[in-house]
């Protein structure tokens, strides 16, 4: 008997897990509201009446419309970053939480560190990574979130800031206290962002003495119309970069690796043409987006598909029921390798698309090829795979064991 959803549903962990069947159910009831349960906010503890947008024309027009739908929340999770003494805006941080022109000035300063000249440059020592971490899998089956897709994107973006990348469980840990909503209390939370703005800190401190060619020193250096930028800016585009930075390309790699040991024939249509991958790569972000929701606030009354939204009003985009709208997309839950997929908005879309959208593409490209490689086949094993819960965002695994045929 099919499951019947109910809009306040979307935040349960069951859907959180598989969001697509409530998807499909409420999206042409879109737009509606909603209440968002209290915990993806740190020290927000009522409920957020706020409006799901399901359907692909209303998601990508939001995306497009930065001035309508505006990325700023600042008022509540400012007043939690005072009671508890924070003098830095964390969690809102920089670009994520950005308008112009404060975004296009920011985002400018970090766009020359993602240019597809660096990656290709940076594919190299990838690649080593990548190789080195194969090389400790031991036979049979392994859990490959732990194993592989954790610390292979956590190890490229601390290179890049230029930070010790071997501590991944610390940064991961780190990263956990920004998305989680169940696992974490905000006593726990608030420690463990604390020891990472310690961290960055004394990173930022030593960058003012001592430059290098890394992202952290390029920040300590750069001008915004004259002016150094202040240390909570700083503090804020390193979270951003740290986190960002390999959440999402986690859940990426753990996706695609299970959408192929779902499909043995994909494997070998991908071994027997490798020209494929790109496709592969692209139709996982749209079938299986690591970004399933996010936020905005209204600046002004706008209608949208017949639903009168106020200014101010707390307006939720569902990237992930966008990519599976059958009216953009043609039987949107099969996964086909030759699908047009210009338009899907796996990593955003307009002035917010994903900053790491290259690097994120890269490490996705030297995995599946690195898997390819080195093994004829990969299955699912015995020992049951476990969907993430904890982040109302992200769509991956928390536990995923593959056997891996060499």
């Amino acid at each position: 008997m099919e499951t019947v959803f109910t809009a306040d549903q979307l935040c349960t962990p069951e859907v959180i897990a598989d969001p697509f069947p409530a998807y499909h159910q409420l999206r042409e009831r879109s737009p509606f509201s909603y209440v968002e349960p209290p915990g993806a906010i740190p020290g927000i503890v009522e409920p957020i009446r706020t409006w799901a947008l399901l359907k692909y024309c209303d998601v990508y027009g939001a995306l497009r419309d930065h001035e309508t739908f505006s990325s700023v929340r600042r008022s509540a999770l400012r007043r939690w970053q005072l009671e508890h003494e924070i003098p830095v805006a964390i969690p809102s941080v920089v670009l994520v939480n950005d308008d112009p022109p404060r975004h296009t000035r920011f985002r400018r300063l970090v766009n020359k560190a993602f240019t597809l000249r660096r990656i290709e440059a940076l594919t190299p020592w990838i690649t080593a990574v990548a190789d080195e971490l194969l090389d400790k899998l031991p036979p049979g089956e392994n859990d490959i979130m732990p194993s592989y897709t954790i610390p292979l994107p956590i190890r490229v973006i601390a290179r890049m800031l230029g930070i010790p990348g071997d501590d991944y469980e610390r940064f991961k840990r780190w990263s956990d206290a920004f998305f989680t909503v169940t696992s974490l209390d905000d006593a726990e939370r608030l420690r463990e962002i604390q020891e990472m703005m310690a961290y960055f800190r004394t990173m930022v401190t030593a960058r003012r003495t001592d430059g290098a060619d890394d992202l952290i020193t390029a920040l300590v250096e750069a001008e915004v119309e004259g002016e150094k930028l202040k240390e909570w800016e700083i503090l804020g585009f390193c979270t951003v970069l740290l986190v960002a930075g390999n959440e999402g390309t986690s859940y990426l790699l753990g996706n695609m690796l299970n959408v192929i040991a779902e499909r043995p024939p994909l494997w070998q249509q991908l071994r027997a043409d490798r020209s494929q991958v790109e496709s592969m790569i692209e139709e996982t972000l749209r079938y299986a987006g690591p970004a399933q929701r996010l936020f905005r606030t209204t600046s002004r009354d706008v209608e949208v598909s017949g639903a009168r939204i106020r200014a101010g009003d707390s307006v939720t985009i569902f990237y992930g029921s966008a990519n599976r709208d059958p009216g953009e997309f043609p039987n949107p839950d099969e996964f086909r390798l030759d699908r047009e997929l210009r338009n899907h908005v796996g990593l955003g879309m307009g002035i917010h698309y994903c900053l790491g959208a290259p690097l994120a593409r890269a490490e996705a490209s030297v995995t599946l090829n690195a898997f390819l490689d080195r093994f004829s086949a990969i299955r699912r094993g015995p020992t049951p795979a476990i969907r993430q819960t904890s982040s109302r965002n992200g769509f991956g695994f928390h536990q995923l064991p593959l056997v891996l045929e060499r």
